[in-house]
């Protein structure tokens, strides 16, 4: 509107006084004009001073409409850089945004106040989406970094990962936070391998006495005194080296327990030979439990180290000394072990190794002490082997001499005249007896099963079956032989009691009269020692049985008194086991010259074995 006006001032003086002057800028130019007039200012003055005032108005005005059109330049440039940013932004982040439309009908002011706030908006979540990158690719660095063993370049502060801002969608952050799951899984299955490995290396150093806190820094400072899982290396060299570590130290675990066995091991012989108290073997008792355990089964701490193992050597060393000077003690005293085994199975000791010549041996300093002391063992070894390949037989055979006790107080039961009488433990002595009888029914069909025994025993092993030092063989068959002639004594004697009852009824019919009393009882005391071996009643002496300790022991009364008679009884054939056993038969004449030769006092005919 100024500018009209100044074009106005602009025209002649007809035009000039046309215009209106109810504008502020007319009312302007009315004052200055009655100013000039009052003055006395020429028209040509007025009209030059108002071209320049026209002039100067149109400069003022050529600025403003150059500041609008570089303010709309301006906003054009801002509205098309803030639409570019927000594509670039939308690309980047990937976000699904509505699409921004240029209204032309809208002021720029109006569509940049839109466009901002979107703006805005994505520039806020680029930054959040960076911060998570930063985050993600931090940790994915700085787990590689652990695993390959350089994570001192990250001590410095943050990576820039600035180069891959154009690609922050969500689809590669997925990616970057599935890699580093995969690699926090692979750190976390490391880190637990690195403290099973070192675990085992505690429990390794533990048994070896060594120490743990040296042997772990030599594979990596951060495996001991460590805080954290952070500070724990779990790189592939660590792992490598508590791998050898191990290696090493279960192969020296391997050494030492080879080594500390082997000395246990003549420990043991030292203490069972020594017969070493309880008390002086507390103090190794972690120790001597090494011998009979496996390497997995060692875990007691410090058991396998090498002051154990010196201090173990050192006892072995000292008993070894202290068995010196007590061998022939110990010698002596293992000879009387065989000598017991030998004589709870019957059998004969080895007599190279009989007491004196031991004592002359040892005293004589010929022979090691030590290689004695085997040899008895090897004979006390042997000696418990054959004493179980008799058993069986031994049990038979006592069970035999049991049988041969009933017979023998049997025996004497029946010559005892009051045994019928209502005396004490009479009724108990009745049950035995008849229990007597039946066990005595059994003993040649226990001695025939003995034979047959001891037959096979002899047929597998190729050596005689000695009891007290004559074959059982030859005992029993003897035995046997006895009991037929014990058989056949008795028979005769009832045979001469019947030819004496014939004839003492011959005298009566022929006399008329008994014989006198005195004559009787003379005869009855010839005719029950007529026999050598009889007891007044015409039995044998009782057959073998165990005698107790201190008594003398008659001949042939066990098998024991066979000792030395049938030594060479094995080279013999079995003629007597084969062939049948024929006596000879008494007839009636017989019995007539057998009471003549009582009546003049002479011994029976002997008993002939054909």
């Amino acid at each position: 509107m100024g500018e009209m006006v100044l074009a106005g001032y602009g025209m002649d003086k007809a035009v000039r006084s046309s215009v209106s002057f109810e504008t502020p800028c007319g009312r302007l130019l009315r004052k200055l004009e009655q100013i000039w007039t009052e003055i006395g200012e020429r028209e040509e003055d007025k009209d030059r001073m108002f071209l320049e005032l026209e002039t100067e108005c149109m400069r003022v005005y050529r600025r403003k409409v150059d500041s609008a059109n570089a303010e709309r330049s301006q906003l054009r440039q801002s509205l098309m850089a803030k639409e570019a940013e927000l594509k670039v932004l939308v690309a980047s982040i990937g976000e699904i945004t509505p699409k921004f439309k240029v209204d032309e009908k809208q002021s720029l002011k109006e569509q940049l106040a839109k466009v901002t706030p979107l703006l805005e908006d994505l520039r806020s979540k680029k930054e959040e989406r960076i911060k998570q990158f930063s985050l993600v690719q931090s940790q994915i660095e700085k787990i590689k970094a652990q695993i390959s063993d350089h994570n001192n370049q990250h001590d410095n502060g943050p990576v820039n990962h600035s180069k891959d801002n154009h690609d922050l969608s969500t689809r590669r952050l997925s990616d970057l936070q599935a890699e580093l799951r995969n690699l926090q899984k692979e750190k976390s299955d490391r880190l637990q391998k690195v403290f099973i490995y070192v675990d085992e290396v505690h429990c390794l150093c533990s048994v070896l006495g060594m120490d743990f806190a040296k042997t772990v820094k030599d594979v990596h400072p951060s495996l001991h005194g460590a805080n954290s899982e952070n500070s724990t290396n779990i790189s592939d060299s660590t792992l490598e080296g508590l791998t050898e570590t191990i290696l090493k130290l279960k192969a020296e675990k391997r050494t030492r327990v080879s080594k500390l066995q082997e000395i246990v091991g003549k420990l043991h012989k030292l203490w069972n030979l020594m017969e070493s108290t309880e008390q002086e073997r507390r103090h190794f008792t972690r120790v001597a439990a090494v011998l009979g355990s496996t390497e997995e089964e060692i875990t007691s701490s410090s058991v396998l180290s090498l002051e154990t193992i010196q201090e173990t050597e050192e006892e072995v060393e000292r008993l070894t000394k202290q068995k010196a000077s007590r061998m022939k003690e110990l010698v002596l005293k293992k000879r009387l072990e065989l000598e017991d085994i030998c004589s709870n199975a019957h059998m004969e000791p080895d007599m190279s190794t009989a007491p004196e010549k031991i004592t002359a041996l040892i005293d004589s300093g010929l022979v090691d002490p030590c290689e004695l002391l085997s040899s008895i063992e090897t004979q006390i070894a042997k000696a418990r082997e054959e004493s179980l390949t008799r058993k069986d037989i031994m049990e038979k055979v006592d069970r035999w001499l049991s049988a041969c006790d009933e017979e023998t107080w049997l025996e004497e039961y029946n010559q005892d005249s009051s045994r019928y009488s209502a005396g004490r433990g009479a009724h108990i002595n009745l049950k035995r007896a008849e229990k007597a009888r039946i066990l005595v029914q059994k003993i040649p069909s226990m001695i025939d099963n003995l034979i047959a025994k001891t037959f096979a025993w002899e047929d597998e092993r190729s050596v005689p079956f000695l009891y007290d030092g004559a074959r059982l063989v030859a005992i029993l068959e003897e035995q046997k032989l006895r009991r037929v002639q014990k058989e056949e004594d008795k028979r005769r004697h009832r045979d001469q009691k019947k030819l004496q009852s014939l004839l003492l009824k011959e005298k009566e019919l022929i006399f008329g009269s008994k014989p006198s009393p005195k004559k009787t009882s003379s005869f009855n005391r010839r005719t029950s020692s007529h026999h050598p071996n009889g007891n007044g009643a015409g039995f044998m002496t009782p057959v073998p049985r165990r005698v107790s300790a201190g008594s003398a022991t008659p001949e042939l009364l066990t098998p024991r008194s066979y000792s030395g008679r049938y030594n060479n009884y094995f080279k013999e054939n079995r003629r007597l086991a084969a062939a049948p056993l024929n006596f000879s038969t008494v007839s009636k004449e017989d019995s007539m010259s057998s009471f003549a030769s009582i009546s003049g006092s002479e011994p029976d005919s002997p008993l002939v074995l054909h």
